[in-house]
């Protein structure tokens, strides 16, 4: 039995006590979250759970196993080195941390001290995705050809990420699980429309030494919900509608072929 404890009971903290309380092979503990308010309602939920405002007494508690977090990212590191420095495993919201030298060091810690560092990724974990992966595995794509991503909503604005970091972030955990190779090159743009916050609106293409090309459109400025995914192949296609309530996953045998024929049909 892993004993469970999180820290940051806000946006997504909430999610993650739920699904921790109802596992079998699992027991949360503790929540911390510097809301007092916020911890009135994990007990009121869940009367065994302590709670505390101070996320230390989840890193000292010799009997906890695991520590879930799920703070603004600014935390992120502090937070998580302190976790694994303790020797529990660390679960990690994403994005990881603000810089990939402050991950890097996290997984090296991780590695030292063989405990698991696990990074959010959720969409790598839903049936849909894990569809896709054995579509591309099993070479019925054909030859991948490209990936394009949109994923639009109006706000919710945040002021220690981009809108790179916040929906990006899953295309890029995607294409790693889908494709059996990393990018060789990436083109990225993007634009703040509002001073003092980051961007909102971001362009980015990966190249890939195979010849497959991503494209990802993300933006905190639609005045529609858009979550789309197109997965084009020399011998089928894929479109992924993660707002569709069922049949997320549509593939259509539909390649790419030639001719000789100069005919105008």
């Amino acid at each position: 039995m892993i004993k469970i404890g999180v820290v940051g009971h806000g946006y997504w903290g909430p999610n993650l006590t739920r699904n921790f309380a109802e596992l079998a092979r699992g027991k949360l503990v503790a929540v911390s979250d510097l809301d007092q308010g916020k911890l009135d309602v994990v007990a009121r939920r869940f009367p065994s759970v302590r709670t505390t405002t101070d996320y230390l007494e989840l890193v000292r508690d010799p009997d906890i196993d695991a520590v879930a977090i799920a703070t603004p990212v600014s935390t992120h590191f502090e937070l998580a080195m302190a976790v694994l420095k303790a020797g529990k495993h660390l679960w990690l919201a994403k994005p990881m941390t603000e810089t990939s030298l402050q991950a890097q060091k996290l997984v090296e810690e991780a590695d030292k001290r063989n405990r698991v560092c696990l990074v959010d990724h959720t969409f790598v974990y839903t049936g849909s995705i894990r569809k896709m992966r054995e579509v591309v595995t099993a070479g019925d794509l054909g030859k991948v050809l490209y990936y394009d991503s949109t994923r639009l909503n109006l706000g919710l604005f945040q002021r220690d990420v981009s809108v790179l970091s916040d929906l990006a972030a899953h295309d890029f955990s995607i294409l790693d699980h889908l494709l059996h190779e990393q990018p060789i090159a990436v083109s990225a743009s993007g634009i703040n429309h509002f001073p003092g916050t980051p961007e909102n609106l971001a362009y980015i293409t990966l190249f890939y030494r195979s010849g497959t090309i991503a494209h990802i459109n993300v933006s905190w400025l639609a005045p529609v919900k858009v979550r789309q995914i197109l997965l084009g192949g020399s011998e089928k296609m894929v479109v992924y509608d993660d707002l569709e309530p069922s049949e997320k996953v549509k593939i259509y045998d539909k390649g790419v072929s030639f001719t000789d024929d100069t005919r105008q049909i």
